[in-house]
């Protein structure tokens, strides 16, 4: 195996012109901004950040796109690009200034230097392990949310100067300090000076601003140690060693191993699983190919743990996909149509794809009523719960795999529900303290909607498809953050679930930070006293006020409660 050091502005050259190819075994680009933010402190920093495996070959090998577009060259596909491909194309993104847009997340990458960060080690520790998308968890340094909103935290401000780089927003792209790294490798000195406002040698932070770009600029020449696996390997060595490297390093999820295992077997599998993403996505559906994996593993094993790929017949695998296929257009329509699961953000785990998939292949989509209740029943239950969220996720759903295609008898899976939880009805106690994160805001929005909550000025119903970025539904503060902060509230009671109502952006800017007591009268007058009942805010005007927000918060968990229980009995039959 050769060894070669090659520097970042070399590799990424190579990567622009077609040189370096990626095999159908690797994933897509997952990284989120946060770290590629990271990535670039260490660089500027000259701290280690790993090594390059590739392999260069003749072999016909089935390839895959980059996340951003490659010249057409001759040499392309000598060189396969086996580890690397997160921060080559992170590099190549910020570099030379090409977008590119994480699958699931709202905006492209892009990264601001600090001018006038401080000198010495970093203050804080990187906390970015994880690159599972979520809906909940921005990947902003400062969210959508807090840019719209009159009273953006200025100590969130304060410590994001502290930091040499972060992950561009508006708040922070219109302070003269902070400049774009893309702009820095692509303008002079001179423009990014004047833009910082340093207009003559004589400003005392002419130099200091000038060592830092030339600094940062410096990152192209960092050398990454290179490993090139010989020629002569077969692809499905070089498959065993690709496992065995991020199986090492624990850098790629067991579904993206069980991937490589599956395609050096199965060619073209890969183009499979991403026609069939785009097809769930027509359905507002974005499901993360590794889903499908674990899909393909259920149907052809009858569990969901990922040991046996590599023994798994590639037949049995392919039956167990089209098995799976129809499982899944199944699971999105009765989700979609039945329950009220808009898109894959109202699920607090994708595991309950599968276990609905299982039931709509096991009952070959002949539900009885009844079957039909037990199903809604189970589900609402089990997504407000957690039930895939707590503990061993792939053991629970073995346990609910093993009743599903063992016995068939959906009223049975709610049983270890009970079991975990103790009930299945939900009481005020249960949102004490949570907040947006929590299963049970996925049922509160489904219970709201289903009583017919509508936005506070347009009158249009809740939906996550509106068209129209005005019309988007969000969760707004009723009792507004800046008022209940500046009166001393712990953040767990300013942002529980009972303080927030569903709305559209354009009334979620309108209102900003008024006075509950001014707005929620105005909300009165205008659309009558069902706009708030519907939404369950409590109607007497005392409680509308930063001092009784306790009780404001009583009230609202007791009328929340009761809402999301006659949702789920309704929706189960349990009232007929």
């Amino acid at each position: 195996m050769q060894q070669q050091n090659i520097p970042i502005h070399t590799l990424v050259d190579m990567y622009k012109r077609g040189e370096l190819r990626l095999p159908e075994i690797q994933r897509h680009y997952v990284w989120r901004a946060t770290r590629v933010r990271d990535l670039l402190d260490s660089l500027y920093r000259g701290y280690p950040s790993g090594s390059i495996l590739m392999w260069e070959t003749d072999e016909p090998v089935p390839t895959r796109d980059f996340a951003i577009a490659q010249d057409t060259n001759a040499f392309a596909g000598r060189k396969l690009l086996l580890d690397g491909q997160q921060r080559l194309t992170s590099l190549t993104a910020v570099l030379n200034g090409e977008p590119v847009t994480v699958r699931g997340r709202k905006r492209p990458i892009e990264i601001l230097f600090n001018l006038e960060h401080p000198e010495g080690a970093p203050t804080e520790a990187v906390d970015n392990d994880d690159d599972s998308p979520s809906p909940l968890t921005p990947d902003d340094e400062v969210t959508d949310e807090a840019e719209d909103s009159a009273d953006t935290d200025q100590l969130l401000i304060d410590r994001l100067n502290r930091r040499t780089f972060v992950v561009a927003s508006r708040t922070l792209q219109a302070q003269p300090h902070w400049v774009s790294v893309s702009e820095v490798f692509a303008s002079s000195d001179t423009a990014i000076l004047k833009k910082a406002g340093v207009s003559s040698f004589d400003d005392p932070r002419y130099q200091k601003y000038l060592d830092r770009l030339m600094a940062l600029r410096q990152v192209k020449n960092y050398s990454y140690v290179v490993h090139v696996l010989e020629r002569g390997m077969s692809y499905e060595e070089v498959t065993e060693i690709f496992v065995r490297v991020n199986s090492l390093g624990a850098k790629l999820r067991s579904s993206d191993l069980a991937l490589a295992q599956m395609t050096s077997r199965w060619p073209n599998l890969l183009k499979e699983l991403e026609a069939f993403q785009e097809e769930c996505e027509q359905s507002w559906f974005t499901i993360d190919l590794g889903q499908f994996v674990r899909a393909i593993v259920v149907f052809a094993t009858r569990q969901c743990l990922f040991h046996s790929v590599a023994t798994t017949p590639v037949e049995k695998l392919k039956e167990g996909w089209a098995e799976a296929k129809e499982g899944l257009r199944f699971a999105i329509d009765f989700m979609r149509s039945n329950v009220g699961i808009e898109d894959e953000s109202l699920l607090s785990s994708p595991m309950f794809f599968h276990a609905v998939a299982a039931i709509s292949r096991v009952k070959k989509n002949q539900l009885t009523k009844t079957e039909q209740h037990q199903m809604l029943h189970w589900l609402l239950v089990a997504n407000a719960r957690g039930r895939y969220s707590r503990g061993s996720t792939e053991g629970l759903l073995n346990e609910d795999l093993n009743i599903i295609f063992r016995t068939g008898d959906l009223a049975a899976l709610l049983e270890p529900v009970r079991q975990q939880f103790g009930r299945l009805t939900i009481e005020p106690s249960d949102l004490v303290s949570r907040g947006a994160n929590s299963p049970l805001f996925s049922l509160t929005y489904m219970a709201l909607k289903h009583a017919g909550a509508t936005d506070w000025h347009s009158g249009l119903g809740l939906s996550l498809t509106h068209q129209g970025r005005m019309h988007f539904i969000q969760w707004h503060h009723i009792i507004p953050k800046s008022l209940l902060k500046k009166a001393a509230y712990e953040t767990g009671e300013i942002n529980e679930i009972a303080n927030m109502a569903f709305i559209t952006g354009e009334t979620n800017r309108r209102i900003s930070n008024k006075e509950a007591g001014i707005y929620l009268k105005e909300v009165m007058e205008k659309q009558g006293a069902a706009a708030l009942q519907a939404q369950r805010v409590p109607l007497d005007p005392e409680l509308w006020t930063a001092e009784r927000y306790r009780d404001f918060l009583q009230a609202r968990r007791v009328a929340l409660a009761e809402c999301m229980n006659a949702f789920i009995r309704a929706k189960a039959g349990l009232d007929n």
